[in-house]
């Protein structure tokens, strides 16, 4: 992936549509993919989840991005051997390096000639790199529908949330390590 991030006159990244990036990947659950009580693995939809959120960062930042975080992995339903798993991704909120990218688990039963159901959803932070691995900027996403403005709003109320708690951790642990108490 080497396209060329294009900018305005002004040195301004150009915004691309939420569309331009979202992608949907599909998978057949094996045998392989089970956990011991024979239902699809976790870590097997976790995987997925991050290849699928992986290629949407890539393609909105044009260029290699890296999973930052993975915040609300939900699991509503089991996956079962031979259900058909969509995983669907898009850019939802850029920063200046970093990308939230919300993912949507879908299954299809294989015995059940139903609509295919979510199964899980999950919330990834993505920092786009260079060739050093340093951060480079992302353009802005655009959001072009209700549902992707929607998006783009939840998404700053959880960057503000991560950013807040990571404050207040680093504090507590900051005032443990003053008053002695560094637990290591």
């Amino acid at each position: 992936m080497t396209e060329l991030v294009t900018s305005d006159p002004d040195g301004e990244l150009v915004g691309k549509p939420t569309s331009v990036s979202r992608i949907t990947l599909s998978h057949i659950m094996t045998a392989g993919d089970t956990n011991l009580l024979g239902s699809v693995h976790g870590g097997v939809i976790m995987k997925l989840v991050d290849d699928a959120a992986g290629a949407v960062a890539g393609r909105h930042s044009g260029g290699p991005a890296v999973t930052a975080s993975m915040d609300e992995m939900a699991f509503l339903e089991p996956v079962r051997i031979g259900d058909l798993v969509h995983v669907r991704a898009q850019v939802n909120w850029t920063g200046r390096s970093s990308m939230e990218v919300g993912v949507r688990v879908l299954a299809e039963r294989w015995n059940e000639s139903s609509p295919a159901q979510q199964v899980g959803s999950a919330y990834l932070v993505f920092a786009a790199v260079d060739e050093h691995g340093k951060p480079r900027r992302v353009p802005p996403v655009v959001p072009e529908t209700e549902r992707d403005k929607r998006r783009y709003q939840e998404a700053q109320i959880r960057r503000t949330h991560r950013l807040a708690r990571r404050r207040a951790i680093k504090e507590l642990r900051e005032r443990r390590a003053a008053e002695g108490l560094d637990d290591a």
